[in-house]
């Protein structure tokens, strides 16, 4: 297997670059925990229902040859608004929950997050 070649495509045309992985990861686990931190001063159920949608959402919709097990096939620019729905979440909330500091850290996480995945969408555009 080539260093493109993503471990779930065999076929070998799947982006399948771990930098980006590990980058959209961690956006991911800063969205999981900054959006409930955000939210719940305002409303302890709406904090519950963002951890719910955030997880929920990309374990239930994903593309075929993107991802082993898929449950719900969608077109490619589905999962790409799902990654950018968590860019989104992780910066906003970090804002609006944390010190600058850390949510430019989580600004810049984002940035880096977004420009590794841009192979991966180009891809999954053509899904």
């Amino acid at each position: 297997m080539s260093p493109l070649e993503g471990p779930d495509d065999p076929a070998g045309d799947r982006p399948g670059d771990r930098v980006a992985s590990a980058f959209r990861f961690a956006t991911e686990l800063v969205a999981w925990i900054a959006t409930p931190w955000a939210l719940a001063p305002h409303s302890v159920p709406l904090a519950v229902l963002s951890v719910v949608v955030l997880i929920g959402l990309p374990t239930l919709f994903s593309t075929p040859g993107d991802r082993r097990n898929v449950i719900v096939a969608v077109p490619g620019y589905v999962t790409i608004l799902l990654v950018v729905l968590h860019v989104v979440a992780a910066v906003a909330a970090a804002w609006v929950a944390w010190h600058a500091v850390a949510a430019a850290l989580v600004s810049v996480l984002g940035v880096v997050t977004v420009v590794l995945e841009l192979p991966r969408w180009r891809w999954l555009m053509s899904r």
